[in-house]
């Protein structure tokens, strides 16, 4: 079975189906999600989108931050188009009918979160994803120019000279449908469950990565893996994200003994970069030996419940007060801050292919994404590529970088215990790495991701197999570049290179697939 559209989109979370309310405008659209068409990354972003809104707020002031979070890696062009123009797209969702919480005077009720220094992240309680996109697809459900099919994998990106012409489709009846199209756009979201702890939904499996690797598009910065600090670890309960707008309102992070410990470690405390509080977690628990733990108990419990309902209702579920008790917390994998490289129009290294949202390294978030920044790249740069993919073709206009070795370098001794691929990433290219354990995970995950893609179909195979195999291969991806940077930057922290070395590393590297014959 073929399909012909004008434009095929692969992923329903905001950056897809921003991109999607505008292309509809101008041709058939076809929306590939690969679960329900409620079930992204977006829904489950809690905390809420930043933009300068505030009276005591300027994009100058969202851009200082966002680089200063960044470690020095962020693209200074790419965040100026972020942070001047997300305030007229978030405007847009207001228009549209999102349901940010409000402040007694009417204007959108700004929250703090993590290295912002001013109030800037609207929200809508502690769901805000799910109500943008419960708004985006409203709005977009409306038109007969989109066809939507659900449950849905792409497995295959279709060229012809070159050129990105369409897709391979696996349906959720086993059935192969090939998409072609004028151009295609990558939305699919992150990795998340290439690690064993992660937020992430059980769909985020790097599908879009990895199809893109595949397909000789150009990828950078894997190494940065940011981990959020504060999810939920009770033993027997499934892993929970606990907002870090709770400590933007006040939450603290504690030890065993009640003792607030941040101040020991960065000055900004509870509200320092993600990557920082998540690695003085780490050196508390084991400074004490004991867990670490977020407390509200300070606060108005009342307020606290109705402020972050969702939280409140996990905390119960696992058997806690979410106002009232010491919240055990620890890391989790959380986002990629790299990606398929694109323009800041979303255009990657192959003619056709576009890719805007986590799947995408814009460069806009460097070696450490600002907290809330998330949600505004995916509405600002699915705009943005939707835009492009509506004109004539051009060449993409990609940043530079350094061009990774075609093998990684080799360190003698360590071993990684055969174990699923989330298990080994965790042990080994976790929150800290270091050459013993990433130079065989590397390896092996290579060799493991390359014998499930020759086993693959032609055309077809089983869902749960491009599955393990896109999981294999970003896992191999991500191994290879956090043992290349031989320094900790961001959320790249290496136990043998513990110190920022801007003179050898303030670069971009990446890689293309070097492969002959490509699935």
């Amino acid at each position: 079975m073929d399909v012909r559209t004008d434009y095929v989109i692969i992923g329903g979370g905001i950056a897809g189906l921003r991109a999607a309310t505008d292309l509809v405008t101008r041709g058939q659209v076809l929306l590939l999600t690969k679960a329900g068409s409620t079930e992204s990354n977006t829904g489950y972003a809690q905390g809420g989108i930043a933009a300068a809104m505030g009276h005591d707020d300027s994009p100058a002031l969202h851009l200082s931050d966002t680089l200063e979070a960044g470690a020095g890696l962020c693209d200074p062009d790419a965040v100026d188009v972020l942070v001047s123009e997300g305030p007229r797209y978030v405007t847009e969702l207001l228009y549209w009918g999102v349901a940010f919480d409000r402040a007694s005077d009417g204007q959108p009720a700004l929250g703090r979160e993590g290295a912002h220094s001013v109030r800037r992240v609207l929200h809508a309680r502690d769901a805000t994803g799910r109500e943008i996109a419960r708004t985006l697809w409203a709005r977009v459900a409306r038109s007969r120019s989109l066809q939507v099919f659900d449950h849905a994998l792409a497995t295959r990106l279709v060229l012809d000279g070159g050129r990105c012409t369409g897709v391979e489709v696996l349906r959720h009846d086993g059935g192969v449908v090939r998409v072609e199209a004028r151009s295609v756009l990558l939305a699919t979201g992150g990795a998340g469950q290439v690690f064993r702890e992660t937020t992430n939904p059980a769909i985020a499996t790097g599908d879009g990565l990895a199809m893109a690797w595949r397909a000789g598009a150009r990828v950078s910065d894997l190494e940065f893996v940011q981990f959020h600090p504060t999810v939920l670890h009770v033993p027997g309960a499934p892993r929970f994200l606990v907002s870090e707008a709770v400590r933007g309102e006040g939450g603290r992070l504690i030890n065993a003994d009640g003792e607030q410990f941040m101040s020991r470690y960065d000055a900004r405390g509870d509200l320092a970069p993600r990557d920082v509080v998540a690695t003085a977690m780490v050196r508390e628990a084991e400074r004490t030996g004991q867990p670490v733990f977020l407390s509200l108990a300070h606060l108005d419990a009342q307020w606290a419940g109705e402020r972050f309902p969702a939280i409140a209702e996990a905390c119960r579920k696992a058997g806690l007060d979410f106002a009232r008790d010491p919240l055990p917390v620890s890391p989790a994998a959380h986002y990629m801050c790299g990606g398929v490289d694109t323009d800041l129009s979303g255009r990657t290294s192959i003619p056709g292919l576009f890719a805007a949202g986590e799947v995408a390294c814009t460069r806009v978030h460097g070696a450490n994404r600002l907290a809330s920044n998330s949600l505004l790249e995916g509405l600002v740069f699915g705009a943005r590529a939707a835009a492009a993919m509506r004109l004539p073709e051009r060449d993409a206009h990609l940043p530079p970088f350094v061009e990774a070795p075609t093998e990684a370098p080799t360190v003698p001794g360590g071993a990684v215990i055969s174990a699923p691929v989330p298990d080994r990433m965790w042990r080994g290219a976790g929150l800290v790495r270091d050459a013993t354990m990433l130079a065989p995970l590397a390896h092996d995950l290579d060799a493991e991701a390359a014998a499930l893609e020759r086993s693959l179909d032609e055309r077809g195979g089983d869902a749960a197999r491009w599955q393990a195999a896109n999981v294999a291969r970003v896992g191999a991806l991500i191994a290879k570049a956090a043992l290349r940077r031989e320094e900790s930057r961001g959320g790249h922290r290496r136990a043998d290179f513990p110190e920022r070395d801007d003179v050898h590393w303030k670069i971009h590297v990446g890689e293309f697939c070097r492969s002959t014959t490509r699935v």
